[in-house]
């Protein structure tokens, strides 16, 4: 049994001392953390160190011993300097774990040896053998208790023991006495066993530490992972929120914050035309160009699909739109991806903290409404938050929310506009237009409420239910008079389009082949195979398709040529706005000369004067539609135009 303990402190020697090297390399952290564990539970010193007073001080005056009583005075000035440090730890917040480290050796090491000194000396002075029992007992309780309670630091435990348990065997085996020599063996024979327990003790809390760090480091490791976004590198979503919230909160009162979401404008085309892989490169290069403009301190986060955003310190608005600018135009200069140069175009919306939230999540949202507005205005333009904007959003949300329940109670109607045939007179087509009579406000302008039902997509239930209307009045006017009705391309994309509009001309029994379907040029800005089945399935069935707006947009021969149109309608401002003159007459001679060619009908819309209607049909227009000729007006003003028209021919026919 002997044997085996000095093996096993044999060992737990040798693995202190291999250690030794690893252990001074060990960080600060876990050194601190062991430092701290040796000044853990003061209140377990101060009973201990008490205990040794009252046990001193009582038993060298209770024998009159006057070596024992010196010895007991620096055992109490060993304790008040003790007391001093753990004060002192206290206020130190860990830090300079050395430092605190030496003070707590010089201190243990003191403790022990008075202790060690008091019991030794009644040894060998031979005083009271009660005295020599007590003091005897305490110093080796304490030596035995103190040792894994600083197995923190094992030099520090051991060092202790050994200036306690040490001189009481050497004055043990000294005595005359033989019963003291085998208490002197026995003291002796401890030493290995509290060493082997102390380093036991140590490995474990030591490995403890070590496995509590790794854990740490291995829990920040995946929560920033959890915060990066894989394509690009940059914060996620969770990162972006974590690092405002961080920010926000660190600022200064009154520092000025400024949020810069960016859009790239008709990413999607660059993934289905060129692939992922060629889009995720282009991400990868938007972030890094995102990081080198930004300014120190910000952070640039991959919100999601194709948003990035910027979150930065400004010191004002002005600064706040001069990196906005440099973001803009970094972004826009042409990317290399491939030996390809591609075009990055983006849409930026901006605010600011403290002008325009007061918190994250105000700022989120009205940055957000800031790049709306900049996608609203056109695109790859730069959006600064605004009030207006919120009272706006305000504003659309009611509409949204009233015009869902307006067309449950049909407060809606259904207006029709003709569109004259500019040679003889005759009402060849009606036009089908939402009026809104509000119960409330009063009538409301389509160009207020149907851009909410496009933005929210009511305008697929709206669009539905203006054909079924439109066509079930249709059906009762001569056959030779068409309807046409506007189609929003969100409608046509919708699932079910045709079969929509199938449904609503067998309800209203109207002839197909009466029932024109405008379109406008942006429904095909996005090569939607969606779009090509709609109007190919409607075709077949004798549905006929307009053109609406030509010339606005991003106008192409190629839709033309690619689709059934019947009709072109030349846009307004060619005949009746601002721009309208010498250039304008061109393009329309232009367009009815290829319509004529291709039996297509041209359309002038906006007609006003006579001299209008005479300069549109000069130039080629078969058809027109305007103030001129009527106003849009309810079903039953439309019955009574054809009927005045019909009562006119038959009345000339007669004369």
């Amino acid at each position: 049994m002997q044997r085996i303990t000095r093996n096993s402190v044999i060992k737990s020697v040798r693995a202190f001392f291999s250690r030794s090297k690893a252990d001074n390399a060990v960080d600060a952290q876990i050194r601190g953390t062991l430092v701290d564990s040796l000044y853990s539970s003061p209140l377990n010193l101060a009973i201990g160190a008490i205990t040794g007073l009252v046990i001193a001080f009582y038993t060298a005056y209770s024998i009159d011993d006057v070596a024992l009583q010196s010895v007991a005075y620096a055992l109490a000035a060993v304790v008040a300097f003790r007391f001093s440090i753990i004060v002192a730890h206290r206020f130190s917040n860990g830090e300079d774990s050395r430092t605190l480290e030496l003070l707590f050796e010089i201190g243990a090491f003191a403790y022990a040896l008075a202790v060690g000194a008091m019991a030794t000396l009644a040894i060998v002075e031979g005083v009271d053998p009660l005295a020599q029992m007590v003091l005897t007992v305490y110093a080796v309780g304490y030596a035995t208790a103190i040792a894994p309670r600083n197995a923190g630091r094992p030099v520090i435990a051991l060092v202790q023991m050994l200036l306690i348990l040490g001189p009481i065997s050497v004055g043990l085996l000294l005595s005359e006495a033989s019963l003291a020599h085998a208490l002197g063996i026995v003291a002796l024979l401890h030493i290995p066993s509290v060493t082997t327990i102390t380093l036991k003790v140590y490995r474990s809390l030591r490995n403890s530490i070590i496995s509590a760090q790794a854990n740490a480091e291995l829990a920040n490791e995946m929560r920033e992972l959890a915060r990066t976004d894989v394509v690009t590198g940059l914060a996620n979503r969770a990162g972006l929120d974590h690092a405002v919230a961080e920010t926000i909160e660190h600022s200064e009162e009154g520092a000025s914050l400024a949020l810069i979401w960016i859009d790239l404008d008709r990413f999607k085309e660059v993934n289905d035309v060129l692939g992922h892989p060629v889009g995720d490169k282009v991400l990868r290069g938007v972030a890094n160009r995102l990081i080198d403009v930004s300014p120190d301190g910000s952070t640039v986060a991959r919100f999601g699909g194709d948003e990035f955003i910027v979150f930065c310190p400004v010191d004002n608005l002005k600064h706040a739109e001069l990196i906005a600018s440099e973001i803009h135009f970094e972004i826009m200069c042409p990317l290399r991806v491939d030996g390809e140069l591609l075009e990055i175009r983006a849409s930026l919306g901006v605010a600011i903290i403290p002008d325009n939230a007061v918190d994250a999540d105000q700022l989120m949202q009205r940055a957000d409404l800031a790049l709306y507005h900049a996608k609203v205005g056109g695109r790859a333009q730069t959006c600064f938050y605004d009030p207006s904007m919120s009272r706006d959003l305000v504003r659309r949300r009611e509409i949204e929310a009233e015009l869902r329940i307006a067309i449950q109670r049909d407060e809606l109607s259904i207006f029709f506009q003709p569109i004259v045939d500019l040679e003889t007179g005759r009402i060849r087509c009606f036009e089908a237009l939402v009026r809104w009579f509000h119960p409330e406000k009063g009538e409301l302008s389509p160009g207020e409420f149907i851009p909410v039902a496009e933005e929210t997509g009511v305008i697929v239930t709206l669009g539905n239910w203006i054909t079924v209307q439109a066509a079930r009045i249709a059906a009762t006017w001569p056959e030779d008079v068409t309807l046409a009705v506007n189609l929003s391309p969100l409608q046509i994309r919708a699932p079910g389009a045709a079969l929509g509009i199938k449904n609503a001309l067998r309800e209203a029994g109207l002839d197909p082949h009466r029932l024109e379907l405008e379109v406008t040029e942006s429904l095909f800005i996005e090569d939607n195979h969606s779009t090509s089945a709609f109007i190919e399935e409607l075709s077949a069935l004798g549905v006929r398709f307009a053109l609406d707006d030509f010339g606005t947009g991003y106008s192409s021969l190629g839709y033309i040529n690619k689709f059934p149109f019947s009709k072109i309608k030349v846009d307004r401002s060619f005949v009746s706005g601002s721009e309208a003159g010498q250039k304008s007459d061109a393009i329309i001679r232009a367009v009815a000369k290829m319509g004529a060619t291709l039996g297509m009908d041209i359309v002038a819309e906006g007609l006003e004067t006579p001299e209008q209607v005479k300069t549109v049909r000069d130039a080629g227009c078969n058809l027109g539609q305007g103030y001129h000729f009527s106003r849009a007006v309810p079903d039953y003003l439309a019955a009574m135009l054809l009927a005045q028209e019909r009562e006119n021919t038959a009345f000339r026919a007669i004369a």
